[in-house]
């Protein structure tokens, strides 16, 4: 069973930043690819930024060149650092551990952690 446990949401002034992180009970965790997703009040859940197990990143573009993902396969953690926050970036942040077989695509996610951003 994987477990995903994120932390580092909370209330930010627009503007400022914050740092979320996530950590994977998962023991193949150098071979996953991860993400962060976020939804906020009232939407679907949207990508935000995700990493491959090569450590290839993508990012959606409303956060593009403000948000970075990355990665320590060693503590088994996936990072968000998140700059320039803007009021719309409000949202629960969800971390995502996903890989394919032959016969399906496994996705796990996180219970989530609030970021509000006030203007």
């Amino acid at each position: 069973q994987v477990q995903l446990a994120e932390s580092g949401g909370g209330m930010v002034q627009a503007g400022g930043s914050l740092r979320l992180s996530c950590v994977a009970s998962v023991g193949r965790f150098g071979v996953t690819d991860m993400g962060w997703y976020r939804r906020a009040p009232g939407q679907q859940r949207d990508t935000v930024a995700t990493i491959t197990s090569g450590g290839t990143t993508t990012y959606s573009d409303r956060i593009r060149g403000r948000f970075t993902i990355s990665r320590d396969n060693a503590k088994r953690t996936i990072y968000l650092q998140m700059d320039s926050l803007k009021p719309e970036d409000t949202a629960v942040y969800y971390c995502n551990a996903n890989w394919q077989t032959i016969e399906r695509r496994y996705d796990f996610w996180g219970q989530g952690t609030q970021v509000t951003v006030s203007s």
